[in-house]
């Protein structure tokens, strides 16, 4: 008996398993998902790393030794560094330091009402563009300074993110952290650092590049003498005490 021969359109076409073929854009969400989760776990891990280990290298000193060939560091602990140093860069940077959780609410607000674009960051926030993120003003990077400060403040103790901020804040052009900055300017270490030598330094954070401790402006010199009576302040009402 001759065989029965099914027609074509008789044969069921053979059928793809489910997930065998991802749309684009779910594609790209899987792995976006992926790519968050994971810089996620890098960076808890980095925070809980550097509550003992110091941090190798900064964004900002890879591109400036990029740009400029060699650039001057030497990590100095908090024990050597002249408690005048701690106190002048508190008192001009971010003096409520031992009173936030990484956000100075009301710097923020009176930020907002003079309608500056700067001045409300605090040494926290500092910290974390500077170790974990990049410099610049884009929403992505505020937004990640946002969510990464608060576990910062969450695993460092408040003398910890000090210390760290005394070591990877630039003072002059590739100069970064105190040890380098007081040599650069003033040829001496930080633990001899005076008060009025550590004001100048503290003064010059807005403007690296532009201001020097060895040789102050008339303006510096003001802002210098500004900050050394806010050291003494904070000094003598007790806002020294999270990290002293």
């Amino acid at each position: 008996m001759a065989k029965k021969t099914l027609k074509p359109e008789a044969i069921d076409p053979p059928r793809r398993r489910p997930g065998l073929r991802l749309r684009p854009l779910r594609w790209l969400w899987y792995w976006s998902w992926r790519g968050a989760v994971l810089a996620l776990g890098l960076t808890l891990a980095s925070i809980a790393l550097y509550t003992v280990v110091n941090p190798p290298v900064t964004m900002t000193m890879l591109g400036e030794w990029w740009r400029l060939g060699q650039t001057q560091r030497k990590w100095v602990p908090m024990e050597e560094i002249a408690p005048a140093m701690a106190r002048s860069v508190v008192a001009a940077e971010d003096a409520n330091f031992c009173l936030h959780w990484g956000f100075d609410v009301v710097a923020i607000r009176t930020a907002i009402a003079e309608g500056r674009g700067r001045g409300a960051s605090t040494i926290s926030q500092q910290v974390t563009k500077n170790v974990f993120l990049w410099q610049g003003r884009s929403w992505a990077r505020k937004a990640l300074e946002a969510g990464i400060t608060p576990l910062v403040e969450l695993v460092w103790t408040k003398r910890r993110v000090l210390e760290v901020y005394l070591n990877v804040a630039e003072f002059d052009t590739g100069v970064f952290g105190v040890h380098a900055a007081a040599e650069r300017y003033f040829a001496t270490t930080p633990d001899k650092l005076t008060a009025r030598q550590a004001a100048l330094l503290a003064a010059v954070l807005p403007d690296p590049k532009g201001r020097d401790a060895a040789k102050p402006s008339a303006f510096l010199s003001r802002r210098a003498e500004a900050i050394a009576d806010g050291a003494e302040t904070i000094r003598a009402d007790g806002r020294t005490a999270c990290w002293d």
